[in-house]
């Protein structure tokens, strides 16, 4: 067995049973790397020397976590949740539900797709507006894994088929140059509208596992706790019984605040450390409680955190192992001249490459790099092979225990400590996306 899918595989089986995700992926790094002759030592050096990767979005996360706590602690997020529940009427029965499901999913799918374009913040905008609406969500007995899967295809399929914010970096400049850059000296020429084109075939098994999960999957109700998700001197309900019209002004700028320091920097800890800064001298809480509540914030997001720093140093092991292209090489002899099972194949493989990983953005150099000169072996015509490598990378997103489109989701929707991330996001997303995504993006190989 091949290093790479020996390691996947303990890292999803002691994920599935419930073991720590960040210790998984240390004890998939150490299985791996032994298995393929690396020393401790070698192993070791190669885990520390990728963790700094995923220091920044870690720490990123950490900051919002603290103004997504700080937002919770004034009050304002409790004010919000029960005023539109008392004008749903949704503690006296909810008649038109289905509606107002609907609605909501529609405004976080919104949201979502324009985090990746229109405002390009990415996942920064999760633990700000997603724990605001939990009360609401536990109202209407809305099952949260159908919302973790409305916000992963809307943070996910945008960038792999719009050539716009994301999408122009992940289409133009890692996927497309790459793509001409591993099969320029065979042939190949990529052009820039030849990419979102081919990706439309796979984008729609994404919306057709968007609608199962939504309309049948995830359509019963669930029950969920009202839970605060703040403590210090006042509850959330109670610091919201005397918020002054200025304070909600200076909550407003410090939301808006967040999202422009952001766009303007480059930098999410800038802008949570704004919003927080403004909220702290707005006496929305009181001075000596923002130490206990950033702090708060900062634990409620570690987990995140932690996961995706040791997501970065399994990707790095996996890499110094060698054992990536041992597994492309090594998959070809079993194909022979069938092309049908050559597509298939590598599609399965490149879901092993990835799910470790859990970034398309990282993946695509090292998906190329070995996949086009097989595709233009077996005959795929550029379209086909933009297609394989595209989809390929994507099923490391949509559905990776390590992935930020799965870990971004379980930040909002576990504030209160209610959503599991492997049986509540990473589960119902990779049997709603990854499955459809092979299948589709086969389909688009063979047709293209």
């Amino acid at each position: 067995m091949n290093a790479v899918v020996l390691a996947i595989l303990v890292m999803v089986t002691l994920s599935l049973a419930r073991v720590s995700v960040v210790f998984a992926l240390i004890a998939a790094s150490l299985v791996g790397g032994l298995y393929a002759g690396m020393p401790v030592g070698e192993i070791i050096e190669a885990f520390n020397d990728g963790l700094g990767n995923g220091a920044t979005v870690a720490i990123s996360y950490a900051v919002l976590g603290a103004f997504a706590v700080a937002l919770s602690r004034s009050g304002i997020t409790q004010l919000l949740s029960q005023r539109a529940i008392d004008r749903l009427h949704l503690d006296e029965g909810i008649p038109h539900r289905k509606m107002i499901v609907f609605a909501l999913l529609g405004i976080l799918l919104a949201a979502s797709v324009s985090s990746q374009n229109l405002i390009p913040v990415h996942i920064a905008f999760i633990p700000v507006l997603v724990p605001p609406l939990l009360k609401l969500m536990n109202h209407l007995k809305l099952d949260r894994r159908a919302v973790a899967c409305v916000i992963t295809f809307g943070i996910t399929a945008p960038y792999m088929l719009l050539p716009v914010g994301f999408g122009s970096i992940f289409l133009h400049d890692i996927l497309l140059a790459n793509l001409n850059e591993a099969g320029g000296a065979l042939g190949l020429d990529v052009t820039p509208g030849m990419v979102p084109t081919a990706m439309i075939v796979p984008i729609g098994g994404m919306a057709l596992g968007l609608l199962v999960a939504t309309l049948f999957s995830y359509r019963s109700k669930r029950e969920y706790r009202d839970l605060d998700l703040a403590h210090g001197d006042e509850t959330p309900a109670q610091a919201a019984q005397h918020l002054k019209p200025w304070q909600l002004g200076v909550l407003a700028i410090a939301l808006g605040g967040t999202v422009a320091t952001q766009l303007v920097t480059g930098s999410m800890v800038l802008g949570g450390i704004f919003g927080f800064a403004l909220l702290s001298v707005s006496r929305v809480f009181h001075w000596h409680e923002q130490d206990g509540i950033f702090t708060e914030g900062m634990r409620m997001m570690a987990l995140v955190g932690f996961i995706m720093i040791s997501a970065a140093g399994f990707a790095s092991v996996m890499q110094a192992s060698g054992e990536v292209e041992a597994l492309v090489n090594s998959s070809t002899d079993l194909i022979g001249d069938n092309k049908g099972l050559a597509a298939l194949i590598m599609l399965l493989v490149g879901l092993f490459i990835t799910m470790g990983i859990g970034s398309s953005f990282s993946t695509i150099p090292i998906i190329a790099s070995l996949y086009v000169p097989l595709a233009i072996n077996f005959g795929f015509s550029p379209m086909a092979t933009v297609a394989l490598v595209g989809t390929a990378a994507a099923l490391g997103d949509a559905g990776s225990p390590a992935s930020d489109s799965t870990l971004g989701p379980t930040a909002g929707l576990n504030a209160d400590g209610q959503h599991d991330h492997i049986w509540d996001s990473v589960v119902p997303t990779f049997l709603h996306y990854n499955l459809p995504l092979i299948a589709f993006g086969w389909l688009a190989a063979m047709t293209l």
